[in-house]
């Protein structure tokens, strides 16, 4: 499935340009009512809106800090795994602009760290109704983020 995937990727990319190609594939499939992508700078302890596909809820540029030891920098920064976040109690807890989200009714959210060498460069973040998207959704979803980076790097330097 991850093959079909690159594929329709490719196919995309030849329409259009980086992320924007990426955000095309993933609302065919997993769907997403809010899609992101941010790009990690350790040095400067944030992560950064590189690409947003409603950019005036959620504009590029826009940057939240890292924070060392909250369950988004463990799991994806220093564990490099997906995260889950399902219903409206764990969408609050999880997100410090959960108001905005939740009035997009997106109960359920997965952050997908972008991988390369060992090394997470950023993340990807898809945000849905309730129940868009479950555990087994990952292992695919995470192949996709992986085969991002290269998108991650070329966008995040170019903004």
């Amino acid at each position: 499935m991850a093959h079909s995937t690159g594929l329709r990727l490719g196919a995309a990319s030849a329409r259009m340009n980086g992320l924007r190609a990426l955000e095309a594939v993933l609302r065919e499939w997993p769907g997403f009512r809010l899609f992101t992508a941010l790009a990690l700078d350790e040095a400067r302890g944030v992560r950064r809106r590189i690409h947003s596909s409603d950019p005036a809820g959620w504009p590029l540029g826009g940057e939240k800090p890292l924070r060392s030891g909250d369950a988004y920098h463990t799991a994806l920064v220093l564990e490099r795994r997906a995260r889950l976040v399902e219903g409206r109690e764990a969408i609050a807890a999880a997100f410090p602009d959960h108001a905005l989200i939740l009035a997009l009714g997106c109960e359920c959210a997965v952050n997908l760290p972008v991988r390369q060498a060992g090394r997470v460069l950023g993340a990807l973040n898809l945000l849905d109704r309730a129940g868009a998207y479950a555990a087994a959704d990952l292992p695919r979803l995470q192949t996709v983020a992986d085969g991002a980076a290269t998108l991650l790097l070329a966008e995040a330097a170019m903004r």
